[in-house]
């Protein structure tokens, strides 16, 4: 095995000519190609349109005030970076595969691999999140209409256990049980009304499965029906959130916008992961390309048009959500339905309970509809078994790989609370975006990839402008710091040594050291990108998507680090034990 062997890269033309080999299809059976430009966009709006809108939006607005709405904002540019960058790519190589597909041309197998690897995390863990989260709204709107579901059919296992210890614990030191949360109480009520099995207590969260089940049927069955149905469900929640918009209007009072960002930036960026989770679905239409009617041409558009659309709404909702009541009110799970029913409109609470379980089957669908195909690209070039290549021979979808991510999803989602490593998703994600902006830098310094690029990234030279940029970012934030501290340490040398201080100031041992570990990798990743700036002359818009995104991931925190490198790891040693010998570049090397 050479060093070398581990980056062999695929060039454009073996890319494009993978849906047509013979090599490992069933029976020459492909993918069918029904997706014009409207449906691609419909995906991409069901996709980013979800939790985010009907439910983190509360908690993000609690803590950066009416200011969220700039949030949005920015982590849309961000995404917009990402966006044009995976949209070149799109065009030039419309294969399925996502990030995947881009990273085998761009950056060689192992990398290919390590994206591949962390996109079938970030799919399964986005999933599970969202079918627990359906069944939670699903099963509200049962009760609210006077339908009881037992609350052991309607909650995980490990939930149900570690609420009955903990409220166990609440009773017997004397807390009286009207004074246990809610969530803590629906625990105990599941585990301790749970029929029994011999030790084992039958609780699992069925509405989940269900649901899972539902849909990978539905991605089963073909593309014409899961675009059909997810245009339905963009329809029918795009009419809800511009009707709660246009009632919303008339009650908002401007003096709830003051103060526009009470906490600060601190309060703003707490929200990050939370608003970033909102918008990465955009990326799951690249995974269609193969069922788009002209890929070179729709996808690139697709991907743009439902950043804006989505961005729109997302700003929107934040203002009128903020402008309704006071920002401190916010902190609720269903904010949308909360600020309604304290305004006596019910009416419109109920409808927003409708629109919430609808939005969340359609971010379900999308994701379901990705993730097989990434496994069938890996599948082709032997980095997985050749079984999950299988094309069904009537639906024309990529039939075993659809059945997998059907039960990798369904089963976790019956029995288990993921909800500890759901940043994994918005991380994974990230780490994409960082890799699809890279790569663009790489593939346009080769001639044949520009001509081949059905939309390119608009060139501007980054040789002096990304070097302005970050040098004004800096004293932005010097400056914000400075005006934060008390006026009387504003001295040259007191200001600048306490500033510094919380980025080099090693003192606290491991402990408080650990947690600046993203933030020190992140500036010698920008003093490594200057020089390359200046002296490739690279291209401003791919180097900035890199940056953005990078430091986006220095907001997650050095858990989600940990448990992500933990997960890549494990991903390099399948790898070496599979991948590697049945990668079909070794073999047709050997």
């Amino acid at each position: 095995m050479t060093f070398r062997s581990l980056f062999r890269k695929k060039n454009i033309e073996q890319l494009m000519g993978e849906p047509h080999s013979e090599d490992h299809l069933y029976g020459g059976l492909k993918l069918e190609r029904s997706l014009t430009l409207r449906d691609l966009t419909a995906l991409g709006i069901a996709a980013i349109i979800g939790a985010g809108i009907f439910s983190t939006i509360g908690n993000a607005s609690a803590a950066g005030g009416p200011a969220v709405s700039l949030l949005f904002i920015f982590t849309a540019i961000a995404c917009a970076f990402s966006a044009m960058c995976y949209a070149q790519f799109a065009s030039t190589i419309p294969v399925s595969g996502s990030a995947y597909t881009y990273a085998y041309a761009s950056f060689g197998e192992l990398v290919a691999w390590i994206i591949g690897w962390d996109l079938l995390m970030e799919y399964a863990i986005g999933n599970i999140a969202v079918a627990i989260s359906w069944s939670d709204y699903f099963t509200s709107l049962l009760e609210g209409v006077g339908l009881h579901v037992p609350a052991y059919m309607t909650m995980d296992f490990l939930s149900a256990m570690r609420g009955h210890s903990e409220v166990s614990a609440m009773l017997a030191s004397g807390t009286p049980m009207q004074d246990i949360p809610a969530r803590l109480a629906a625990a105990y009520e599941a585990w301790a009304t749970a029929p029994v099995l011999g030790p084992l207590h039958l609780v699992a969260d069925l509405p989940a499965l269900l649901i899972t089940v539902l849909i990978t049927y539905l991605v089963y069955r073909g593309i014409k029906e899961s675009k059909q149905t997810a245009n339905l469900l963009v329809l029918l929640k795009l009419i809800v959130i511009l009707l709660v918009i246009a009632v919303g209007a008339f009650y908002v009072r401007p003096e709830n916008w003051s103060p526009f960002a009470p906490n600060g930036v601190e309060g703003i960026l707490k929200g990050v992961s939370a608003v970033f989770f909102a918008y990465i679905g955009f990326d799951a239409i690249s995974t269609t390309a193969e069922e788009a009617k002209n890929p070179q041409r729709d996808l690139p558009r697709s991907m743009i048009y439902a950043l804006i659309i989505c961005t729109m709404l997302y700003v929107t909702i934040a203002l009128v959500l903020t402008g309704m009541v006071s920002y401190k009110e916010l902190a609720v799970g269903d904010p949308l339905a909360y600020v309604f029913d304290r305004l006596d409109l019910g009416f419109m609470a109920g409808i927003i309970s409708v629109s919430a379980v609808i939005a969340m089957a359609g971010v379900l669908l999308v994701f379901q509809l990705g993730q097989p195909r990434i496994w069938m690209s890996m599948s082709r070039d032997g980095l997985l078994p050749k079984v999950f290549s299988r094309i069904h021979p009537k639906y024309h979808t990529p039939s075993f790989a659809t059945i997998v991510a059907g039960f990798v999803v369904a089963v976790p989602a019956l029995f288990m609370n993921l909800t500890e490593v759901t940043d994994l998703t918005s991380i994974g994600t990230l780490f994409a975006f960082v890799l699809v902006c890279a790569g663009i830098l790489i593939l346009d310094r080769d001639p044949a990839h520009r001509e081949r690029a059905g939309f390119k990234v608009p060139y501007v030279s980054g040789r002096f402008l990304f070097p302005l940029i970050l040098a004004l970012v800096m004293l932005a934030i010097y400056l914000y710091r400075y005006f934060d501290l008390p006026e009387a340490t504003r001295s040259a040398a007191s200001s600048w040594e306490l500033i510094t201080a919380s980025f080099f100031d090693f003192s606290g041992g491991w402990e408080v050291t650990q947690h600046k570990l993203p933030m020190i990798g992140f500036m010698l990743v920008c003093l490594a990108l200057v020089y390359y700036t200046f002296k490739y002359n690279l291209s401003l818009i791919p180097v900035l998507g890199l940056v953005t995104n990078l430091y986006l991931m220095t907001e997650l925190g050095i858990t989600n680090w940990a448990r992500f490198l933990i997960w890549l790891l494990l991903g390099l040693v399948v790898y070496f034990l599979y991948g590697r010998k049945h990668s079909r570049l070794n073999q047709s090397n050997a």
